[in-house]
Formats: C-alpha cells, sequence, structure tokens
C-alpha cells in the first residue's frame, strides 16, 4: 500500500504530497503507465531547471590569468626585494618561491571553479597558502644549505600574499548575491532525518541549508522542518512524485537520501531514476562520519559501488614535513617574540605574587605525560583552591570550565583572552612534546577517566591551537570538543594545518570562547 493514515502525526490526510491528489487504493493505481507519468510532478508545480548542479569541480576559465597573476605578482616582488637586500641568488630564489606559491595554491583548489552553492573563498585562505609556502621553502633552504637571511626572505613573499588576498576580495564581490546555499529536501526514516537536519542547519562552513523533509514510514521527526509529504514503509509509485513535488514546492536543488531499513538499495535506485529524469540532483548520505573527502576514493566492483578510506597520516613525508615545520616555526616565534615574552613575564610578576611561569602536568601522544608551560594567569594556589569550586563546573565532561572563575588574575583574564598566555609552549613545541596545531593536551586526571573513543585524541601531538580553538573554544561542549579532535586526528594534512594556523588569528583577534 502506497498511502497509510498516520495517526499522531504533524502531518494530516495520506501519504504523499499534502494538498496533491493522490490515488488512495492499489486498485486505483494504474500500474502499467509508463515510468514518465509516475514520476512526473504536480501540474500546479512550477519549476525552473535552467542552472543544474554539475557533478564536479571545473577548471576556472580565468585560471592561467590567476595562475600568471600569482606568478609575477610573488616572483617579481621577491626578486627586487631580495636584490634590494643583497641576497645571494636573488633570481632563483624568487622563480623557486613563485613556482612553489603557484603549486602550493592549485594543491589547494585555488584555481578551481567553485560548485554551484558553494561560497566564494574563504577570505582566511590565502594565509594558510602563505604560511605552507613559508614552511615549504624553509625546508627547502635547510635542504639545500641557502644563504639567505630569514627576515628578508619573508619580507619578500609578503607582496604575493597581499596580491592573493586583493585578487580574493575582488572575486567575492564580483560574485555577490550570484550564489545562494544549496537548498536541500532530506529524505529518510526519522531518526536519520533528525540527525543530518539538526548538523546541517547548526554548523557553518559548507553550502547545504536543510529547508524541508519527506520522513519515511510512521515516526514523526523532531527536526522542526516542514515537511510537505511523507513515504509508506514499503515503496510505492508515487515516491517520486512526492519528493520532487515537496522539492519544487519549497525550491531546493539537491535531495539528500539518509538510506535505512525503509529506504533500501533498490528503492533508491529508482528514486534516483525519477529524480534525475525531474532535472534534481541527488545525493546519498555515507554511514561513514568524521572522514575527510579527501580520503574516501570510489570504486566499482561486481554491480557495487565501494568507498575506499585511507589511513590516517601517522608516518611519511607529511608526517616528516609537519615536525620541521614545528620545530621551525617555534624556533623562529621565540626568537621574534622575545621582547613580547619580556614584557608579559614582566606584567605577571608585577601584577600577583607568585611566579611568571605555570607548569603543569599534561598528557601528550600516546598518552605520554610532559611538562607543559604557560604564563601564570590565576593566582599562586589556584591548584588547591579548585576543589572547593568542583560544584561550579561548567562542564558536563571531564574538563573543567568556570566562565567567571575567581582564581583568575586581572592580567590572567587578559591574556586568556588574546591567548598571550599559551605563547610559552612554544618551548614544548620545540622540544617535541607538542605541535603547533593538535587537539588540546588533558590533564592526567582528565584522561583517567577517558573512554576508548576519547584516548583516540592522543594518537598524536597536542597542538599549540587546533580545530576547538578556532571553533569556539570554551563555549563547545565537551562532545563537541572530542569529536573535533577526534576528526583532526584522523584527517589532518599539512594543508589542514596551515589553513588552522590562518583561522587562529581570527579566533584570537575575537577572542570568543576564551575564558
Amino acid at each position: 500500500m502506497g498511502h497509510v493514515e498516520i495517526p499522531e502525526s504533524d502531518i494530516s490526510g495520506p501519504v504523499g504530497l499534502a494538498g496533491a491528489p493522490r490515488p488512495r487504493t492499489a486498485a486505483s493505481r494504474n500500474h502499467g503507465v509508463a515510468p514518465g507519468h509516475v514520476w512526473r510532478a504536480p501540474a500546479h508545480v512550477q519549476r525552473d531547471h535552467a542552472e543544474r548542479p554539475r557533478a564536479r569541480h571545473r577548471p576556472d576559465p580565468r585560471a592561467a590569468l590567476l595562475v600568471l597573476m600569482d606568478l609575477a605578482g610573488t616572483g617579481v616582488p621577491a626578486w627586487l626585494v631580495l636584490r634590494a637586500g643583497d641576497q645571494p641568488g636573488p633570481g632563483a630564489a624568487a622563480t623557486s618561491a613563485a613556482l612553489m606559491w603557484a603549486g602550493v595554491r592549485a594543491a589547494r583548489g585555488r584555481y578551481a571553479r567553485p560548485l554551484p552553492g558553494e561560497s566564494s573563498g574563504d577570505p582566511y585562505a590565502p594565509f594558510g597558502d602563505w604560511f605552507a609556502l613559508v614552511g615549504g621553502l624553509a625546508v627547502l633552504l635547510a635542504v639545500t644549505g641557502g644563504g639567505l637571511d630569514p627576515a628578508t626572505a619573508v619580507a619578500a613573499l609578503v607582496p604575493g600574499l597581499a596580491l592573493a588576498v586583493l585578487t580574493g576580495a575582488v572575486g567575492r564581490l564580483r560574485t555577490t548575491g550570484g550564489r545562494r546555499p544549496r537548498r536541500v529536501l532530506v529524505v529518510g526514516e526519522a531518526a536519520g532525518l533528525d540527525r543530518a537536519v539538526r548538523l546541517l542547519n547548526s554548523r557553518k562552513g559548507h553550502p547545504y541549508t536543510a529547508v524541508a523533509v519527506v520522513p519515511v514510514g510512521p515516526a514523526v521527526p523532531d527536526c522542526g522542518t516542514p515537511a510537505p509529504g511523507r513515504l509508506a514503509p514499503e515503496p510505492a509509485d508515487d515516491d517520486v512524485s512526492t519528493v520532487l513535488g515537496g522539492a519544487f514546492a519549497h525550491d531546493a536543488d539537491l535531495v539528500l537520501v539518509a538510506p535505512g531499513p525503509q529506504l533500501d538499495d533498490d528503492r533508491v535506485r529508482r528514486l534516483a531514476w525519477g529524480l534525475h529524469d525531474g532535472g534534481l540532483a541527488l545525493c546519498v548520505l555515507s554511514e561513514l562520519s568524521g572522514v575527510a573527502a579527501a580520503r574516501v576514493r570510489p570504486a566499482s566492483a561486481a554491480g557495487l559501488t565501494l568507498l575506499h578510506v585511507a589511513p590516517p597520516l601517522r608516518n611519511g613525508p607529511q608526517a616528516l614535513l609537519k615536525t620541521v615545520v614545528d620545530r621551525t616555526g617555534a624556533a623562529l616565534g621565540l626568537l621574534l617574540l622575545a621582547p613580547l615574552f619580556f614584557g608579559l613575564a614582566l606584567a605577571v610578576r608585577l601584577s600577583s605574587p607568585g611566579p611568571v611561569f605555570h607548569r603543569q602536568t599534561r598528557h601528550g601522544r600516546h598518552n605520554r605525560p610532559f611538562t607543559m608551560w604557560k604564563f601564570r594567569t590565576m593566582v599562586a594556589d589556584a591548584e588547591a583552591r579548585r576543589e572547593q569550586l568542583s560544584a561550579a563546573n561548567e562542564s558536563e565532561g571531564p574538563m573543567f570550565k568556570m566562565r567567571r572563575d575567581p582564581r583568575v588574575t586581572r592580567v590572567g583574564h587578559a591574556l586568556r583572552r588574546t591567548s598571550l598566555d599559551e605563547l610559552p609552549q612554544l618551548l614544548n613545541v620545540l622540544r617535541g612534546d607538542m605541535s603547533l596545531v593538535g587537539p588540546r593536551p588533558p590533564l592526567p586526571d582528565e584522561v583517567s577517566r577517558y573512554d576508548e573513543r576519547e584516548l583516540r585524541r592522543l594518537a598524536v601531538r597536542p597542538g599549540l591551537t587546533g580545530l576547538w580553538q578556532v571553533s569556539g573554544r570554551s563555549d563547545l561542549s565537551w562532545q563537541e570538543t572530542v569529536s573535533l579532535d577526534l576528526w583532526y586526528v584522523d584527517n589532518w594534512s599539512v594543508a589542514t594545518d596551515m589553513g588552522l594556523l590562518a583561522r587562529t588569528v581570527r579566533a584570537v583577534t575575537d577572542g570568543r570562547g576564551a575564558y
């Protein structure tokens, strides 16, 4: 039966598109009708199919011009700066920098045309590219033994970054109003619907918005999204027309299907035929979660669609490059920030009695303990007073968080808000206990309460910054923090690290979640 009455539902009437005429019994259906008639959308709903989503990225027709601009905008100024600074081999160094800059930008998809509905570019993306360029050139100089002055070499690369930022800003201005988030109709059983809609509409950084749902079966979804129709538990002739009608009524340009027992492979395949014939794109929700797209490779075998998932990076060239970038970046940071260190140390020492630095045992990679350094932001006896404040803990997990902790000093508040108290951890990065980017280093009593899932956070070195910091820091729940850290543990790459370092600048500037 294609139509059943659903008790206690916010959708009245038979299964199918709400308000549209539907056959009431199996006998009233013409099973001999051509598939095109079965899949036809309701006649009163109009849909413009002029813009249909493409299946993959296509090269931007301006790609050649963008490459030439990056090459010239980096190479020429770099040559002039290096020559003016009497650096050895300015021509070869400038050429290498320009070629590596274009290579980094191409590898990170800066010359590709976005899919319909995708954002026209992250304004902070050039900074991540630039950090990757600086790291790569630092490795190249270390290997070749180049005699360039580091400060002059970095200054020579600044014009290329400025041009990339300006080009990106112009590109965003050109496409403002020309793209919109993809409007998604979600089809599936109630539990799958609720999860998909909640995640799509609560998280940012992606081009999808769930505008409506079509539940399968009698269960009522709890996602609060309009439900223009409902599919019966068993396949029915009006599956496609119901989904098409709901998508057209809510101006959706993509149907996201969450497979389940009532939405099996054969039913999804028939739904795909009708949706594609009706001019609508289809996306199938995978059961894989926390896996970056770059690690997934589709394949076909024996009529099956297979997804090969690459293992997380643990060794190899990228792991070696990450170590080199960590040690080099920490050494340069300690050298360049020495005057700031002195000023902050003086402010901490004069603001309250006690030591300048706070040393604390944390657990790092493979659960190994190490001593982490920070500027002291609390009163000297803060650890002894923590037990008295345990009832005021605002975290539901093993971490202790308190928005207005009375142990924090006035200078400590400023240091925490700007994350300057974390700078001494560059010493830990230089020693190899930590990385520039990674999960938050936990305390021993936190680790003692970890389950198997949470212990996986310790598969990599903890970081000075990470996904948790650029995504809200202390405003995140414990489960959100764990999920972000686990995503990083399984999907990190040097390119990801560079992007997170660039996003850290924005997170530190606005100070949200820092207390």
